[in-house]
């Protein structure tokens, strides 16, 4: 069967929609290939438009241009890398996705892969080509974006393969680009976050509230804002979690399993909670079981950008930060909170599926803390710490010890000898103090040098 690289064309014959296209064929008499024209009745006008019929035709001739490739039917070149991810790929895949999720990955399909492969027919994709725009994309994009066009490139291609519209899969070895751009790790400080937590109490209680409460409970910003007063468990100190928001509508589900469930929260802030809605019944504000807690202008939750941009983004500047925002406060959390609790404890109050997680994407390592862990290692291996007594050292150092030592000059050899009398004999001996480290050293120098002065003699 001949091959076909074209998408046809439409045209309107009476009430209905005709699809028509060239491919070579072989003459039966000849045995010469010549173009014969196919036409299908795509359907009625009535029923849908021209476009439609477009998309339909061209799955018309994807499904009757294919032809045999050894013991594997491999579609034709007529089939375009943007046909097989419109019609092919995303079909199997936006079951599994829910609907702001779908958006979004749709969107990153067609700006990075669909848009610069619009017409690319498959058969001609290989590994350097993929790899190459790979490597451009890492030059403008994010770690976390590359790495996730390369996953649906991965993703793409192997179900071409898998759906026999390819032999070969060109995308399976390409790599990630060693070069990628480094992700934001900003870590803020406990005299960051009082700072900025001291100047909103100036500005509104409202926001003071919201943000001791996010910062001290590290919520993710679709679900602080959706929060409701029915959510404030008064009597047990527990916020319950039921709702998040996404640009502007609430949802039942969050984003993991464990999203929605029930947290506590401190006792003093449990109390400022109730200050707050009291002066919210003052102020004549709805302070329902079903009123949101911080409500926007029209009394609907805020929007987490737009609080993101004119209240965090504010105070940043004005508190001179490295930057603010709400995945910066849950990192900082995660992080300072290391000290304050163990792993499945900061775990359970992120409310991440996998500890991995936490301690991988958020928990990061502060210098400080670094410097810490060192000196206490240190402390233990010298004997100096508390946990034992100290260690034995060997008596032997290298040919050189005594005189690294004796350069170093920081510490001086403390030892101290008594007298005393043994067994009544009148015969004495001497007894020699507990040496710190450094005067071992060179005590144990001395005698090395002193032993390899006899032996050249």
């Amino acid at each position: 069967m001949g091959v076909s690289y074209q998408k046809g064309w439409v045209r309107s014959r009476g009430k209905k929609w005709h699809g028509c296209f060239r491919r070579p064929e072989l003459d039966p008499q000849t045995n010469e290939p010549k173009l014969v024209t196919h036409s299908f009745v795509m359907g009625l006008r009535a029923e849908m438009s021209k476009s439609q019929a477009r998309e339909k035709l061209e799955d018309e001739i994807a499904k009757l241009g294919g032809h045999s490739a050894g013991d594997q039917a491999v579609v034709n070149g007529a089939v375009t890398f943007e046909w097989f991810v419109k019609h092919r790929y995303l079909p199997l895949k936006e079951g599994d996705w829910r609907e702001e999720t779908a958006k979004v990955k749709k969107y990153l399909i067609q700006a990075d892969l669909v848009d610069a492969f619009r017409d690319y027919r498959l058969e001609n994709f290989d590994k350097v080509i993929l790899q190459t725009h790979l490597n451009k994309l890492a030059k403008i994009h994010s770690k976390d974006r590359v790495l996730q066009i390369r996953s649906y490139m991965r993703a793409i291609f192997a179900e071409a393969v898998d759906q026999d519209f390819l032999a070969k899969d060109p995308a399976r070895t390409v790599k990630p680009p060693a070069n990628l751009r480094d992700v934001d790790k900003t870590v803020l400080t406990w005299d960051q976050l009082r700072a900025a937590l001291e100047m909103l109490g100036d500005i509104s209680l409202r926001d003071w509230i919201l943000m001791k409460l996010d910062m001290s409970n590290a919520l993710r910003p679709s679900e602080l804002f959706p929060l409701r007063w029915r959510c404030f468990l008064e009597e047990t100190r527990i916020l319950d979690i039921q709702e998040t928001v996404y640009k502007g509508k609430v949802r039942s589900f969050g984003k993991t399993k464990g999203s929605l469930t029930k947290v506590p929260i401190a006792e003093v802030l449990a109390n400022e909670i109730m200050d707050y809605r009291e002066e919210c019944r003052m102020k004549g504000k709805d302070t329902s079981l079903d009123a949101f807690m911080f409500p926007g202008r029209f009394g609907g939750p805020m929007d987490s950008s737009n609080y993101r941009h004119r209240m965090l983004h504010k105070l940043a500047r004005e508190l001179d930060l490295p930057k603010l925002t709400f995945q910066v406060i849950r990192r900082t959390i995660a992080t300072l909170g290391k000290t304050k609790g163990h792993v499945k404890d900061i775990q359970g109050m992120m409310r991440h599926s996998k500890a991995s997680t936490t301690t991988d994407v958020y928990m990061q390592s502060l210098e400080p803390e670094v410097r810490m862990a060192i000196n206490s290692i240190y402390s233990e291996l010298v004997g100096t710490g508390t946990s034992g007594p100290t260690p034995e050292r060997p008596a032997t150092f290298g040919p050189n010890a005594a005189g690294r030592e004796a350069d170093h000059g920081v510490f001086t050899q403390a030892r101290s000898s008594t007298m005393e009398p043994k067994n009544g004999s009148g015969r004495e001996e001497n007894q020699t103090t507990a040496v710190p480290s450094r005067g071992k050293i060179l005590q144990f120098a001395g005698k090395m040098r002193a032993s390899n002065l006899e032996g050249d003699r």
